[in-house]
């Protein structure tokens, strides 16, 4: 008989287990039912206490009690508490980062042997209408060859306060990163899945620019892409009012994301064919203008859910596959690098280098956090 439900265990109540948990209690996935929850926390377990509940991952997960995992433990656990899953043969849903440095994201994926589980990760915002549609206009060709990207993404504003909610935040040894690997590995995967991974990149760094912690709160990185394009992306906590502006400059226009809309103007004749000819040296190329509104960012973390779900039961594909998580913490992991050395890092970088790297941070660190 085919099975109608999924049996799901979260790992991890913080801020975002909590908030998937009360998803699928509220019935927002249908198809999945929470079946147990663990969390090193008994305050944060008894808030679900009608619930089986564990304070040890592999203790839900040797359970026998579900089908699938959804991790949301701070970032350093994803990797072994993945690792454990897959091994057990459980479907995993990871929340992003899939890891914090590329090395344990290569031993995360290299975990998932058995192909018939489904192996996923929570970049919700690849279901947000508007970046489905650049995506769409990028890989359908609308747009010709890419020239130049430019994204600005300093909407991130976080206070002392928010810092201060846990102590594994905004340390080497808690977190792997700031606003990297916190905040901005959505917009790093976004940018891998709509224009490709970049081939070289060039990062300059903030550590503690804005707040009294030891990662980077702000950070410009040049990239290099195939085919000779280039993109600059811009990242901070630390600026009020931020921004959130992506342009994109190709063959065909130019596209403008920002405020819920993309402006899309289009060159009624291609860049170079217009560039190079001897009429109206200084005159610019007719366009034409269309623009793109959307009501809302979608279903976000509940389409994911679904998607996951669906994908269970269905073999429906996945919005998010795991593997590709990696792309974005090799983004993040080498614009650090990059800042660290004081030179340009080619893709893919040596994983061993950067753990070295990362090692000294954590044993230099003078913080003292709660393991």
């Amino acid at each position: 008989m085919k099975q109608k439900q999924i049996r799901l265990g979260i790992i991890g109540l913080g801020v975002m287990g909590q908030v998937h948990a009360r998803s699928i209690l509220e019935g927002k996935i249908p198809r999945l039912r929470l079946a147990a929850v663990a969390d090193s926390d008994p305050a944060r377990l008894a808030k679900f206490g009608g619930i089986p509940g564990f304070t040890t991952d592999r203790e839900l997960i040797v359970s026998g009690l579900v089908d699938a995992v959804l991790i949301a433990t701070p970032h350093y656990f994803h990797t072994d508490t993945g690792i454990a899953a897959l091994r057990a043969g459980l479907h995993v849903l990871v929340e992003k980062p899939i890891s914090v440095q590329r090395a344990d994201c290569e031993r995360l994926i290299a975990a998932h042997e058995d192909r018939r589980l489904v192996f996923a990760a929570m970049f919700n915002q690849r279901t947000d209408p508007l970046y489905r549609k650049l995506h769409e206009l990028v890989h359908g060709g609308a747009l010709g060859e890419i020239r130049r990207v430019q994204w600005t993404v300093t909407n991130w504003f976080r206070p002392h306060a928010y810092f201060a909610l846990s102590a594994w935040r905004a340390t080497w040894a808690g977190e792997g990163g700031g606003v990297l690997l916190n905040q901005c590995p959505h917009n790093l995967d976004l940018f891998s899945w709509i224009f490709g991974q970049p081939k070289r990149v060039r990062g300059f760094c903030g550590f503690g620019r804005y707040h009294d912690i030891e990662v980077e709160d702000d950070v410009t990185a040049y990239f290099d892409l195939s085919g000779g394009a280039t993109a600059t992306f811009i990242a901070s906590t630390g600026e009020a009012p931020g921004t959130n502006r992506l342009e994109v400059v190709a063959e065909n226009g130019r596209i403008v994301a920002e405020a819920g809309a993309l402006r899309f103007t289009r060159n009624l004749v291609p860049t170079a064919k217009f560039s190079r000819t001897t009429k109206e040296p200084f005159a610019a190329p007719p366009t034409r203008e269309r623009v793109f509104t959307f009501k809302n960012a979608g279903l976000q973390h509940v389409a994911i859910l679904r998607n996951f779900a669906d994908a269970i039961l269905n073999g429906a594909p996945l919005i998010a596959p795991a593997a590709e998580g990696i792309r974005s913490v090799e983004l993040a992991n080498a614009i650090l690098l990059s800042s660290w050395t004081e030179k340009p890092v080619d893709l893919p970088f040596d994983s061993a280098l950067y753990a070295r790297w990362l090692k000294r941070k954590i044993a230099a660190s003078s913080r003292t956090k709660k393991k």
